[in-house]
């Protein structure tokens, strides 16, 4: 199957984005450590370059989280296929998403690591969908607002593949 793809964000615009969120994030850490915690799979392009860009203290942990399956729209039930490797109490964590949407997923992950006692939480997505929000979670750190479109690449993915794409794009039928 050939997928038809339209660019939505270039990776040129992807790279001046992330140093512009990683320099936000440097200055609003400056003089702490930071703990990054990436959403499995989908933030790991976005998450390793925006630590690049980070110039305070920081570790990385994982966590999985699932609400998509096989599908292109979510399924409303978030399940958490993988838990951090080390505790966050009394640490400063940045959650490092993907895409929100309907804001299910990151409002429920929020939820969970707030009742861990970090000394502080904040979130930071690389794509924000407003329009299909069915939460009032907002991000903390946003690096593009899109519409309502199926989108691939640059970490997000269609049924497991096309990750490694260098640019956001839509898929188009």
């Amino acid at each position: 199957m050939r997928l038809q793809l339209k660019v939505l964000i270039s990776a040129e615009d992807i790279a001046r984005r992330v140093q512009e969120l990683g320099r936000e994030i440097t200055a609003d850490y400056q003089g702490r450590s930071l703990m990054i915690i990436g959403i499995l799979k989908g933030a790991v392009v976005f998450m390793s370059d925006l630590i690049r860009q980070i110039s305070v203290p920081l570790e990385v942990d994982f966590m999985a989280i699932s609400s998509y399956g096989e599908a292109t729209e979510t399924s409303g039930v978030v399940q958490l296929l993988k838990d951090l490797d080390r505790p966050i109490e009394g640490k400063h964590v940045l959650i490092v998403e993907d895409i929100i949407d309907t804001g299910l997923t990151l409002s429920y992950l929020y939820q969970l690591l707030q009742s861990r006692n970090p000394a502080t939480l904040k979130t930071a997505v690389l794509l924000d969908k407003p329009e299909r929000r069915r939460t009032d979670f907002t991000p903390d750190y946003v690096g593009f607002t899109i519409p309502d479109k199926f989108v691939i690449g640059y970490g997000l993915d269609y049924n497991h593949m096309h990750r490694e794409l260098p640019y956001v794009g839509v898929l188009e039928n």
